[in-house]
């Protein structure tokens, strides 16, 4: 009877190393780019809601998931794992350009803020980012810890975010621990 406890214990001890692993170095940097794309959805947003354009702009879409294939060699990913990451990315950013277009919709105005030009301010801002997440995934790859699900979600959790930032952060970091 006493071998049981002891198997309970260790048991015990096993998931808490799991939950004590440490982040590797590389996923706060991730996800600090993730939020920084996502904070430019509010302009993209407001840009779709001036001219009255809808969210889903699927050529655009193809351009960026085609030009992230195209790159992802160079920094030493496959062309499959960085496309499905930006899909991913790409998703979140319309999450919160979905959410925002519901509230101003709702409340029947967008916010009264200083606009920015999508072509000549957002999109370069937008490649910029997409170069550096590209890194920054290559180095999340090449240290990507044993429970890395169970790492990411804890991650994302304790972000100091809002609630609709964090929901669009968890669609972001879906396939992140996905197998390359």
């Amino acid at each position: 009877m006493r071998p049981l406890p002891i198997v309970a214990a260790a048991a015990l001890a096993l998931t808490g190393c799991a939950a004590s692993e440490p982040n590797p170095p590389a996923l706060g940097p991730l996800l600090e780019t993730i939020e920084r794309r996502l904070d430019l959805a509010q302009a993209v947003a407001l840009h779709k809601w001036d001219k009255h354009q809808p969210v889903q702009a699927s050529p655009r879409e193809q351009q960026v998931l085609s030009n992230v294939r195209a790159a992802a060699p160079a920094h030493g990913l496959a062309p499959e794992r960085a496309e499905a990451f930006f899909a991913d990315q790409i998703e979140a950013n319309k999450l919160v350009q979905y959410t925002m277009l519901f509230h101003w919709h709702r409340l029947g105005t967008a916010p009264d803020t200083p606009r920015s030009d999508l072509q000549q301010e957002i999109r370069p801002q937008l490649d910029q980012l997409q170069t550096l997440l590209l890194k920054q995934l290559a180095d999340f790859e090449q240290q990507k810890p044993q429970h890395c699900t169970t790492m990411v979600a804890n991650a994302v959790a304790n972000r100091p975010v809002d609630h609709l930032t964090q929901r669009a952060l968890i669609r972001a970091t879906g396939q992140l621990c996905d197998k390359s």
